[in-house]
């Protein structure tokens, strides 16, 4: 009989181990892996750590410093500095959390593995992608990479958001600023209408002979009558929106010149910005868990997808139903599947969530509105909870209007400081 040495032993005993599957592997020390720095990933980091001590998480994040989306668009009117939008991970480091400044290439949602830029890879037990969105270059007609240059879409907060401020800032007085808001769904519904506000505020206050020009894909937004009714009174004759059935749906750009072709004109615009058709980030279809849309089916109560097992998705890059595509939602759905992960690792059923969403916008900058709603789920989807949420009064005084513009500041410092600080 062959006698087996110590040496021997240790070295089959790795190889079987190499052989057995990620879940196998990690009966001792879960591994779960985010995909994603934003307001999702980081919450949803952070929340698992607590939640589960056993689990050993993992943080992919390609940027050292996140640009926050929220209030950057008075970054653009030049009412505050991109520094105030910027965050680094060493919180969350110092919580225990793995932070890999690395992208995502690849998911083997059958090995459960993920493949890095460096060429490293990660086995996982549990994967939360946490991707945000990513522009269809090309679904509208003209846009690509290139044209951002000259057409910023300023959608991902950073180089975007301050090449925009320039070409204002740049801009003689009597100019034309046009600005295309595209259809549903894409990230922070209110978002465009925030922007056009604050961007006439900044013409009303500096370039009072310009013009402002939404043209718009669809006939009704987020928080409309608030809007329109705080335009009439703020920003008459300065700022108009062309609806979809009024021919402001964009079929086509020109960059080199600047222009906007709808199905019924031609707008010439001396400062452009294209707010063009989104997607879930790009890791998303790597991992096989976005559908036809572009988006990702998820199970509404764990944010397990529906196309994967093993793999959760939050933030803007699922479909949440009735929950918009917002910080705050984000940051919400991060705690919920923190918990439910932390549920499965421990082969327990986790308990259907209620889920809050508020979302302030500036008029100007002493002048707040706000929507909310709260969610549950029903028939696998989120739905509004009846009876709930609500949007400021349409018939506020200013001075209402000037405190919710500091509570959406108040928010704002909480919720980077909770995620990130």
């Amino acid at each position: 009989m062959m006698r087996t040495t110590r040496r021997a032993f240790l070295r089959g005993a790795a190889a079987s181990a190499a052989l057995l599957p990620a879940p196998a592997l990690a009966q001792a020390q879960p591994r779960v892996i985010v995909l994603g720095g934003g307001f999702a990933g980081a919450t949803c980091a952070r929340e698992l750590q607590r939640a589960e001590h056993r689990a050993a998480v993992t943080l992919v994040e390609e940027s050292p410093i996140y640009t926050a989306c929220p209030f950057s668009n008075s970054v653009i009117a030049g009412l505050r500095e991109i520094a105030a939008q910027q965050f680094g991970y060493d919180a969350i480091r110092a919580e225990g959390i793995a932070v890999s400044q690395d992208r995502a290439r690849s998911v083997d949602p059958q090995r459960r593995l993920v493949s890095l830029s460096s060429g490293s890879a990660l086995g996982y037990d549990r994967l939360v992608l946490a991707p945000g969105t990513d522009i269809r270059w090309g679904a509208l007609p003209g846009y690509d990479e290139a044209a951002a240059e000259q057409m910023p879409h300023a959608w991902k907060a950073g180089d975007q958001t301050l090449l925009l401020r320039r070409q204002l800032e740049g801009m003689a007085d009597g100019g034309t600023v046009v600005i295309s808001a595209p259809a549903n769904p894409f990230r922070c519904p209110p978002g465009p209408y925030e922007r056009a506000s604050l961007i006439a505020y900044y013409l009303k206050t500096k370039k009072p002979r310009s013009k402002l020009i939404v043209l718009d894909a669809k006939d009704s937004f987020s928080k409309q009558r608030l809007f329109q009714a705080a335009w009439h009174q703020l920003y008459p004759g300065l700022l108009e929106w062309v609806s979809l059935s009024n021919g402001g749906n964009v079929t086509e750009v020109d960059p080199a010149t600047r222009t906007f072709v709808t199905d019924f004109a031609t707008y010439k615009a001396d400062v452009a910005n294209v707010i063009p058709p989104q997607r879930a980030g790009h890791i998303a279809e790597a991992a096989s868990v976005a559908d036809q849309t572009g988006w990702c089916p998820i199970d509404p109560v764990s944010f397990e997808s529906r196309l994967q097992p093993g793999i959760h998705v939050i933030g803007d890059a699922a479909i949440a139903g009735a929950m918009p595509k917002s910080a705050f939602a984000a940051n919400a759905q991060a705690k919920v599947c923190a918990a439910a992960v932390a549920a499965l690792l421990r082969d327990e059923t986790p308990s259907p969530p209620k889920l809050i969403n508020t979302c302030y916008s500036l008029v100007a900058p002493d002048y707040g509105i706000s929507i909310a709603g709260v969610y549950h789920p029903v028939n696998g989807q989120l739905t509004d909870v009846e009876g709930a949420g609500g949007v400021s009064p349409a018939d506020a005084p200013l001075d209402f209007r000037a405190l919710e513009a500091s509570y959406a500041e108040a928010w704002f410092r909480t919720i980077t400081a909770e995620t990130f600080g």
